[in-house]
């Protein structure tokens, strides 16, 4: 991903080889091919990676801090169960896309875009700003430009921008903390080929009509419009496969 969608990332990815053991160890985790109980040990954990014990327990540390592992003495790093993992962590929620439960994810992130954003939406047309007024409508302009020449990644990023932005002009800090999480919804659909080529027009008209209504001030018309653009993208995710 490139410029606005990395903004979400820049402060939760490591580089070099602590992210490489991170991501593949994460990966393994989320995706359910270790599962909650198992044991890892620190030294078959640097022969499987290659790499010392400082970059095996640095990202231990972080996958400990997302409650995906946890440590005891003398026993080793233990895989813990999905109820103890931060389910709104961006890198958990990328590496549940790039597995096979893709699509119970796709559903469930859905479900919950479903239920915030058009309430976002709605908050918006009566606590956005002039200046989020105006970077909704420029978003939706690059959306136009970049949906019909097919730069899906120059798309995504105007995308994410206008969601963003939504989901901030709320006036709500707790709405505003799900911005990225629906970046990377919306980065998994583009990067596993669940958008089509040509992104729809429609889709784009119910972009330009939300951000019409939040600088207008009418939240019914905001709620009703963005539960549609959810329906839509919904619908185009789990109709479609790799």
């Amino acid at each position: 991903m490139r410029g606005l969608v990395t903004v979400a990332d820049k402060d939760l990815t490591i580089t070099g080889l602590h992210g490489n053991v991170l991501d593949q160890l994460g990966a393994v985790i989320a995706s359910g091919r270790l599962t909650a109980g198992e044991v890892l040990r620190i030294e078959q954990l640097e022969a499987r990676f290659g790499v010392s014990r400082s970059v095996v327990r640095e990202a231990i540390r972080v996958l400990e801090s997302m409650g995906l592992v946890t440590s005891r003495r003398r026993v080793g790093v233990i895989v813990a169960p999905r109820s103890s993992w931060n389910l709104f962590d961006p890198r958990i929620i990328r590496w549940r896309l790039d597995g096979e439960g893709r699509d119970g994810q796709l559903r469930s992130l859905s479900e919950l875009r479903r239920g915030v954003e058009p309430l976002a939406a709605g908050l918006a047309a009566q606590h956005a700003t002039p200046q989020q007024c105006g970077a909704l409508t420029g978003a939706v302009i690059q959306m136009a430009v970049h949906g019909r020449s097919g730069d899906l990644e120059a798309y995504l990023e105007a995308d994410v921008l206008f969601h963003r932005t939504l989901l901030e002009a709320s006036g709500n800090e707790m709405l505003g903390a799900l911005t990225d999480v629906v970046a990377e919804v919306l980065a998994g659909r583009t990067h596993h080929h669940l958008m089509p080529a040509v992104p729809e027009p429609s889709a784009i008209r119910w972009h330009a009509e939300v951000a019409q209504a939040v600088q207008s001030g009418d939240a019914a018309v905001a709620e009703r419009v963005m539960r549609d653009i959810v329906d839509e993208a919904t619908r185009a995710m789990l109709g479609q496969r790799d």
